[in-house]
């Protein structure tokens, strides 16, 4: 007998015992296939039998009582459900499952409403060309920022070499905002070089999950992003997870912010790569 059949099985071993009544009933819990309400009011009205009716059928069905038998019937659904769920996801697959379930709760948690905010604004009201650097997996982050922020007319440019990200931040002017992206805070030419942008005079804001209170010396803004450990390394999850999660939360912000004129830039920007050549 399978598993989350056993409730079925007793109905059909007393079928010939049960009057034409009883029957009724016992067709009715083999051909359903979901869980609903299989209160003895509800099912009487349904089927045009006496709440009596239901107690003798789950008698002779080898239950206590109607009561009984529903428990028995629901709790067979379930470790069918289970069952099946256990042999269609592998223990490899649920254990990615529980990571990303894990890095997005980690995640929301700790996003800072009211620096997303400031951030966006910081973005929305700058004069010059906004560079993000990252290297790596934060480099692919990098890029994904600059595609979808140059769609709302945002003048952006991501530097995922370390010579260019080392020569940009000593150009850059007072005044401009550089982002970085460095999962581990410890990438040497990414704090290097907001270091020497901040000594620039330009604002900076860096996405890590470290929680090195110096990197807090250096910068304007540091935005905590959520962490598991080997994440950097790509063993459990793609690392960049964490950082495409606080990307798209700006990024609603940014669009919130003066959202007409940036839907429009959006699709300037789409009929741009429409153009056939």
């Amino acid at each position: 007998m399978a598993k989350g059949d056993s409730t079925k099985h007793k109905i059909e071993e007393a079928y010939t015992s049960l009057t034409k009544s009883e029957q009724g009933v016992a067709d009715y819990f083999l051909e359903n296939t979901a869980i609903s309400d299989f209160s003895s009011k509800h099912i009487s009205t349904l089927l045009y039998v006496s709440e009596a009716t239901l107690s003798r059928f789950a008698k002779k069905c080898g239950f206590k009582g109607y009561r009984e038998f529903v428990y028995m019937y629901e709790l067979d659904f379930k470790d069918y459900f289970t069952e099946k769920e256990e042999k269609e996801i592998s223990d490899i697959t649920r254990s990615v499952r529980k990571n990303y379930k894990d890095i997005m709760v980690k995640a929301f948690d700790l996003i800072d409403e009211d620096q997303m905010r400031r951030i966006a604004s910081r973005l929305s009201n700058t004069e010059y060309t906004v560079p993000v650097y990252g290297m790596g997996s934060s480099g692919y982050v990098a890029r994904e920022f600059q595609l979808r922020f140059m769609r709302l007319g945002l003048d952006v440019i991501a530097i995922t070499d370390s010579q260019m990200i080392a020569m940009n931040a000593s150009l850059v002017k007072r005044g401009s905002l550089v982002l970085a992206f460095s999962i581990s805070g410890t990438t040497k030419v990414v704090i290097d070089s907001i270091k020497k942008a901040k000594q620039n005079g330009a604002r900076v804001v860096l996405f890590t999950s470290s929680k090195d209170k110096k990197l807090k010396e250096i910068c304007d803004e540091v935005v905590e992003v959520a962490y598991l450990s080997e994440l950097e390394t790509g063993t459990k999850i793609s690392p960049q997870i964490s950082l495409l999660i606080l990307l798209d939360v700006l990024y609603t912000y940014y669009f919130a912010n003066d959202s007409y004129f940036k839907a429009e830039k959006y699709k300037r920007t789409l009929s741009a790569l429409e153009i056939k050549i």
